[in-house]
């Protein structure tokens, strides 16, 4: 009999820790019915590479939601860029907070003409026709970017939500922008040989919802099975985000498992996304 209590006690403490926020569910419908172009409409090995303003454009064109990377440079100002070395993109080295926003202008997107965009500018440029999933980067435990975009996203007219792999991002929103729509994005950390410790079993298993209480669950859509991202849609019925879908059959696949699509590297075919 103890031994039962103990198991109850566990599954209600699990049940607890996953929890998203239940209510609040108006905004969702703001962004149904799209596609999300991953990091613009892009092509790295063309003249509209990730995250710049021409696969923005592109996007905005085609009528798609776009998904995007905001992260600070040395001097405090919200670029739109997503990993935090340069290497891969811009074939520099460092990180992004390594450098001033007028060093880091001087670099280039792959072989491209297109630089590392302004997030004010990228705002401008979508001009509120279509909705925006916002990923904020925070390497550690530097929230800063939080503020800084915050104070540009309240000026903004258009649609948009925030998400990030940090749930203390989350918690900044709960705290001090509440009724913006949030998002935990998350993984098979574990899978990964990169990944250890409890702290990624933690976020596998969004296991930080209870504190940072997201409006949807933002997950690999390659493990999409992982039980707590499904006791969070059929059990809370939190909004469930698939990313990055590259096909059309990994799209057909994860439609049954989600509500909203994040794709990449080839074009959806038309119809509705739900």
């Amino acid at each position: 009999m103890f031994f039962l209590i103990i198991i109850g006690i566990v599954i209600i403490l699990y049940l607890l820790a996953i929890m998203p926020r239940l209510g609040h569910r108006k905004d969702r419908e703001k962004f149904m019915g799209v596609y999300y172009a991953h990091r613009g409409l892009h092509d790295n090995a063309g003249d509209a590479p990730e995250n710049s303003l021409a696969a923005f454009k592109k996007a905005v064109k085609a009528g798609y939601g776009i998904e995007m990377d905001v992260q600070l440079t040395k001097d405090r100002v919200p670029v739109v860029f997503h990993d935090f070395t340069l290497e891969r993109v811009c074939g520099k080295k460092g990180k992004v907070y390594d450098y001033t926003w007028e060093e880091l202008k001087e670099f280039r997107l792959f072989d491209s003409d297109q630089t590392i965009p302004g997030f004010e500018e990228v705002l401008g440029v979508v001009d509120g026709k279509v909705p925006l999933i916002i990923e904020l980067k925070v390497e550690w435990m530097d929230i800063n970017v939080c503020a800084v975009a915050d104070e540009i996203l309240r000026r903004y007219k258009g649609i948009y939500c925030i998400e990030s792999f940090n749930p203390l991002v989350l918690l900044w929103y709960r705290r001090h922008h509440n009724d913006v729509m949030r998002g935990q994005l998350a993984d098979g950390f574990t899978k990964s040989k990169e990944f250890h410790g409890i702290l990624y079993v933690f976020l596998q298993n969004v296991m930080m919802n209870g504190v940072a209480k997201p409006d949807f669950v933002a997950y690999n859509h390659k493990y999409a099975r992982n039980l707590s991202r499904r006791i969070c849609r059929r059990l809370y019925g939190n909004l469930a985000v698939a990313w990055t879908i590259k096909s059309q059959e990994e799209l057909e696949r994860a439609r049954k498992q989600f509500d909203l699509f994040i794709f990449d590297s080839f074009i959806p075919d038309k119809g509705s996304p739900e």
